[in-house]
């Protein structure tokens, strides 16, 4: 599931739009998903902007907004979503991470039977924090205190996270969670050798040999935070 309702105020044109590799970054994360699963959804306001970006036939889960066309927020967004998916896991993605490669969700996601029962989410911590839109959020699980934390208002992933049994996804690189919000973010996605230069056909593929880091196995062991 891919979160596409930003306004990109801050970048000051539409950030899933930039191109990366001649494509546009959300044709970029839809097919680094795609390598994943079979079922991609992107929920957006905005289905007719995005939908000539998109492989034919692509999912999009409009997403609704309030009367004044700002949108609420990706809590907002995902609790609208989620209702509308089947799924035990799903993988839930912002559309602005240039680095994200399929290699690295492919092992992430080859951990989620060794998540603890308790859990709500599956996600990558950084010092500032959980990283809500690059990880995996257990539907069933997830959804009853998703929907009672919107229905108050509250647009904090992070404060809704603060909550809740959420599981560490270990040994992340953080170059592979950089985001772009501003021109200068962007400035430094193209400055930056860290992944080497992006293919994003052949990078879809789950078989593609194009990273220049191998992503570390899983640990079973990894944190727990229970709140």
């Amino acid at each position: 599931m891919i979160l596409a309702g930003g306004m990109s105020r801050r970048m000051g044109t539409d950030k899933a739009l930039l191109p990366i590799a001649g494509v546009p970054l959300i044709h970029h994360i839809y097919h680094q998903a795609a390598a994943c699963t079979d079922a991609v959804w992107v929920v957006t306001p905005w289905g007719d902007r995005y939908r000539p970006h998109l492989p034919p036939g692509a999912r999009i889960l409009p997403e609704a907004i309030p009367r004044d066309g700002v949108p609420a927020g990706p809590l907002e967004a995902l609790a609208q979503a989620l209702p509308q998916v089947e799924a035990t896991w799903m993988l839930v993605l912002a559309c602005d991470l240039p680095n994200l490669r399929a290699s690295v969700l492919s092992q992430w996601q080859a951990g989620l039977p060794r998540v603890d029962s308790a859990a709500i989410a599956y996600l990558p911590r950084s010092p500032q924090g959980w990283e809500p839109l690059c990880g995996f959020y257990h539907r069933d699980r997830a959804l009853p205190s998703l929907q009672r934390c919107a229905a108050t208002g509250e647009r904090s992933l992070q404060r809704w996270l603060a909550g809740q049994t959420v599981q560490v996804i270990p040994t992340v690189d953080p170059a592979w969670l950089l985001n772009c919000n501003t021109p200068a973010d962007w400035q430094r996605y193209g400055d930056s050798v860290t992944l080497g230069p992006v293919n994003a056909e052949t990078d879809a593929h789950p078989a593609a040999e194009t990273e220049s880091k191998s992503p570390p196995h899983p640990d079973a062991s990894s944190p727990v935070h229970k709140s």
